[in-house]
């Protein structure tokens, strides 16, 4: 890999691409390379002279893409029940915006969560980025729990991931299971790979379940866990090594 210094002499140090991404130290850094760790463009290098552009190239790190931008941010808010999914609304609503103040950088939603449903929402200042998992071309997985109304079937799973027609053309789950059942509701988590607007609920609706409470759980790669209502996370380079992968980056 020492080519990539010769033929491209203006480009920066990867120890110290590595360390402003947030990998680790100068010298962590330096040891990830010499140990072997790191790939460019799916080639190991081991030697400390190589230059790349970041931009340009695909670095990783024990196998894990690292996103290699330090001036882009994104952050998984968890979004409460009753907030519409917009940086401001002229109608005096509860907006996105305050809960991602702390940032000078201007952020942006991806994609939207109607104001009912609660959960992971990203927001991030890199456009391409945030085109490219919003894009339904790119497919993006999206995973949601539902508290549905009345007791379900073990066939509703089935229907969902055969597909079934909704008003504006078929829908079909890519995963679905049933998470518990009680008398009056039951909890069904479905995977799907598509954004159409409400497309849950109307899913739910058409086999009979209306939805009583709505959580997004995973946006591709990246899972809500343990964040409460309210709260922003900001990514590691993994992390948005894996989001751009999801992306077709």
């Amino acid at each position: 890999m020492a080519e990539l210094e010769i033929h491209r002499p203006e480009g920066i140090r990867l120890q110290k691409v590595l360390a402003s991404a947030g990998v680790g130290s100068r010298r962590k850094c330096e040891d990830l390379i010499e140990a072997g760790r790191v790939k460019v463009d799916g080639e190991v290098v081991d030697q400390l002279g190589v230059r790349v552009v970041p931009e340009e190239v695909v670095i990783e790190v024990d196998g894990e893409r690292i996103a290699v931008d330090a001036s882009h941010i994104t952050v998984v808010l968890n979004k409460p029940f009753g907030v519409v999914s917009t940086m401001s609304d002229p109608q005096g609503r509860p907006a996105l915006d305050q809960f991602v103040q702390q940032y000078d950088e201007r952020l942006f939603h991806v994609g939207r969560l109607d104001a009912e449903t609660t959960g992971l929402i990203l927001l991030t200042n890199d456009g391409d980025l945030a085109n490219r998992l919003a894009h339904p071309t790119h497919g993006v997985s999206k995973v949601y729990v539902a508290k549905v109304r009345g007791r379900v079937s073990k066939h509703l799973c089935t229907h969902l991931k055969e597909g079934i027609e909704l008003d504006d053309g078929p829908v079909r789950a890519t995963a679905c299971h049933i998470l518990d059942v009680t008398q009056d509701s039951s909890l069904v988590q479905v995977e799907l790979h598509e954004g159409r607007n409400r497309i849950v609920r109307r899913m739910l609706d058409q086999m009979g379940h209306p939805v009583l409470e709505l959580v997004r759980t995973q946006f591709g790669p990246i899972r809500l866990g343990t964040l409460a209502p309210g709260e922003v996370r900001e990514l590691g380079p993994v992390d948005v090594g894996r989001l751009m992968d999801a992306a077709g980056m």
